[in-house]
């Protein structure tokens, strides 16, 4: 029995879109003992997996070099077969060139490539050689399996799907209104107009975690008048946010009639459930090769072309130029079109 390791400690939605390989892995590999590791805070992505026999957890916030070389000793004592890196960091190199495993593979952009067995070219993606993140990780797992990647998947549990049964009574969208980086983010001004003209047939969810609180609730207060009751037409509005885990809130997303996000992690959650999704892109566009998954997909971006756009790979704290006209040139309308598909 083949004994592998997938290593990807990454931010939330690269976990995601790395499960991709976890499902080709399973499909060919049906008997293999498939483990994987990512940071602290993500493990609740992967809980109850079917095809998983050992989610390994690196904190690294607290100690994180102690951290690192007790995940080695563990790594190295587990004896794997084949240890394979999503990552393209030197930590995690270290990680795999020291776990002693007969077979490790990776990127050729992590520092520590030349002594993997076999190293994988890191292929930019461009709008005009447009490459999937999850195309571009199956490379990685191409000569075991074969050219086509696997969708990534999560699975909540049945447990996740009791939590939020009470929520789907009545027809409803989700929005995922924050992001890590302001520049991918939609204007909380622009998501508060953009509700506004909902038909009143749909409930509105906000969902996020604890730190998306205050966001969230600015948006619920605008549409409800400081928490009064809507005597508009408009939609209901409830602020979820920081009562759902990550698969308590991709099991509600899976049923919504659409699910409005940033280029963000929910926006992979909605792949993972093949859920309906119209996702914005502000700063960032889709040819950075993260984009949605699912069969029902939607991509909302400035009409207008913009020199600046996009001015990066993972968004800034702020628009470099001030006026962060790729996200406030957006229309409603636009929005409104996928809610109607």
């Amino acid at each position: 029995m083949n004994k592998i390791l997938v290593i990807q400690t990454a931010f939330i939605g690269d976990v995601v879109l790395a499960t991709g390989i976890i499902e080709k892995l399973h499909a060919y590999l049906p008997d293999a003992q498939i483990d994987f590791l990512l940071r602290k805070g993500n493990e609740g992505l992967l809980v109850g997996h079917p095809f998983l026999h050992e989610v390994l957890i690196w904190d690294k916030k607290k100690d994180k070099l102690r951290n690192l070389v007790r995940m080695g000793r563990k790594i190295r004592k587990a004896r794997y077969d084949i240890v394979i890196n999503v990552q393209r960091f030197a930590a995690t190199g270290l990680l795999t060139f020291f776990s002693g495993a007969g077979e490790t593979i990776g990127f050729d952009k992590n520092p520590l490539s030349r002594w993997f067995a076999r190293r994988i070219p890191h292929i930019v993606s461009t709008s005009e050689a447009p490459l999937h993140e999850i195309a571009r990780n199956q490379e990685l797992i191409r000569h075991i399996t074969d050219a086509e990647p696997a969708r990534p998947r999560l699975y909540p549990s049945t447990a996740d799907y009791e939590k939020v049964r009470a929520y789907k009574n009545t027809p409803y969208i989700t929005i995922s209104p924050a992001s890590v980086w302001f520049t991918k983010q939609y204007p909380k001004e622009k998501w508060v107009d953009f509700i506004r003209k909902v038909p009143g047939e749909y409930t509105v969810y906000l969902l996020g975690g604890p730190g998306d609180k205050e966001l969230c609730e600015y948006i619920r207060e605008r549409i409800a008048g400081g928490g009064k009751a809507e005597t508009t037409g408009g939609p209901a509005v409830a602020d979820l946010s920081g009562q759902f885990s990550f698969l308590q809130s991709a099991a509600l997303m899976q049923d919504a009639h659409m699910n409005y996000t940033n280029d963000s992690a929910p926006m992979h959650f909605a792949s993972a459930l093949n859920a309906p999704v119209t996702a914005i892109y502000c700063s960032t566009v889709p040819a950075f090769g993260f984009g949605p998954l699912s069969d029902k997909r939607y991509i909302v971006e400035v009409e207008e072309v913009l020199d600046c756009r996009p001015c990066g790979l993972h968004g800034y704290k702020a628009c470099p130029l001030g006026h962060f006209n790729c996200a406030h040139h957006i229309r409603d309308e636009q929005l409104l079109a996928s809610l109607g598909g």
